[in-house]
């Protein structure tokens, strides 16, 4: 039987390569993205890095080296990274039939056809025609499972000599890239898990990989008794090309400032069942439980959250009926005197869109209402997302609760209207 060898191809600093795309001016330049409501870094160049700013800080906390180093500064453009990643993957597969896109910035490759001799070379081609063909610079990580391939891909990026691409198959140095992997790096360890080993004395992948069966077995489980395995070289993880159908879908937002105004909320809600009904048909799916909630604020004095859940008498992903639904429980738990600083939509007990039973005394079309969300999902995709929107979602192009990108960059490949002049 033949030795299975995955790959796993990652942008390196996605966020931040795919502004400096449309910027190469940025190229060498620090620079920072911003979380919602340009609150925190989410996102860093290398230079940034070198300057010991962790992801997650505060952009507040680090105006000094801001102004310092003359750190560029981006909100989040989630249009622009979306579609930079389509562009990626589409690329990606064009060289393999085997590919798992594991995040918006990573996939998983087979390469067990391809012979050993020349998967190195099969791996810079993939590496090179991704930069030349997107502009996104990716490492690859190689080795027989995919836990060795992440571990394969950490230190590509990090390691000069490897200059983004680290072949683990039959390595000599399989042991020194184990030791040299931080017990938390592996994946699947995580913050918790890590305490617990290093607690043991397990502080490295490759001590972890020798540690007492029992041991890991008894606090990890099944999935750490995989992992340890994996770190042998033994394929316990295959590659998922049909990933399963998602259980739940959330949409919520933490508003920038504070709203006390029952008409804001109900705008807020219908645009987020708005993007919800969105994401449950691209799913091919429908919910049967919709739960509204909002909230305060933690860090005030009047605190307030409240919930309500709403038991669909049919499964839908139709936008007005669930924004229908939406509106009346804002009604039912809206209350005056509150500063709502955050508000969501959840979607649970999701099924098949092609499969979900109806309702003796149902009124709707849905038939009719399947055509029309189908072609309102067509127009937006083409001409750009809110084109068409529902008139409870509000006219105002800038309300109150709107999530604050005040340094975003223009949608470059998603708007007509912003593409780079040359």
């Amino acid at each position: 039987m033949k030795t299975k060898i995955f790959a796993l191809v990652d942008c390196n600093n996605f966020y931040v390569s795919c502004e400096r795309v449309f910027r190469p001016d940025l190229k060498n330049k620090p620079v920072i993205v911003l979380s919602n409501n340009d609150g925190c870094a989410v996102a860093r160049s290398n230079e940034v890095k070198a300057l010991n700013i962790s992801v997650g800080t505060p952009v507040f906390k680090i105006a000094d080296l801001i102004k310092k180093h003359d750190i560029q500064i981006y909100s989040s453009n989630y249009a622009l990274y979306g579609d930079m990643s389509e562009r990626v993957m589409n690329t990606i597969s064009s060289f393999v039939s085997s590919i798992e896109i594991y995040s918006i910035d990573e996939a998983f490759l087979d390469l067990s056809d391809i012979s050993e001799t020349e998967i190195t070379n099969f791996c810079k081609k993939i590496q090179q025609t991704v930069y030349q063909w997107t502009g996104i610079p990716v490492s690859i990580g190689i080795a027989e499972t995919k836990t060795l391939a992440k571990i394969a891909n950490r230190i590509a990026k990090k390691s000069k000599k490897a200059k983004g691409l680290l072949d683990l198959t039959q390595s000599p140095y399989i042991n020194h890239a184990l030791e040299i992997t931080d017990v938390e790096d592996v994946w699947g360890v995580g913050r918790q898990y890590g305490k617990f080993l290093k607690k043991h004395g397990i502080l490295n992948a490759l001590q972890l990989r020798d540690a007492a069966h029992y041991l890991i077995r008894k606090k990890m489980g099944i999935c750490g008794t995989k992992m340890q395995n994996e770190l042998k070289g033994k394929s316990c993880f295959p590659l998922e090309t049909n990933p399963p159908a998602k259980k739940g879908i959330t949409v919520s937002r933490t508003f920038k400032k504070a709203v006390t105004n029952i008409k804001d909320i109900k705008e807020a809600i219908a645009t987020f069942v708005s993007r919800g009904g969105e994401k449950l048909r691209r799913e091919k799916s429908v919910a049967k439980l919709m739960i509204v909630y909002i909230s305060t604020g933690r860090f005030i004095d009047k605190t307030y959250c409240a919930s309500k859940a709403i038991s669909l008498p049919v499964p839908t992903n139709n936008t007005p009926e669930l924004i229908c639904y939406a509106m009346d429980a804002i009604e039912k738990i809206f209350r005056q005197d509150f500063l709502l600083k955050k508000a969501g939509v959840i979607f649970q007990e999701l099924a098949p869109e092609n499969s979900y039973q109806t309702g003796l005394f149902d009124r709707i079309d849905r038939k009719k209402s399947k055509k029309i969300m189908t072609s309102l999902d067509a127009i937006n995709k083409k001409m750009g997302a809110g084109t068409l929107k529902y008139a409870a979602t509000g006219l105002n192009p800038s309300p109150k609760w709107r999530t604050v990108f005040n340094m975003r960059s223009p949608a470059y490949t998603t708007d007509w209207n912003q593409l780079p002049c040359v």
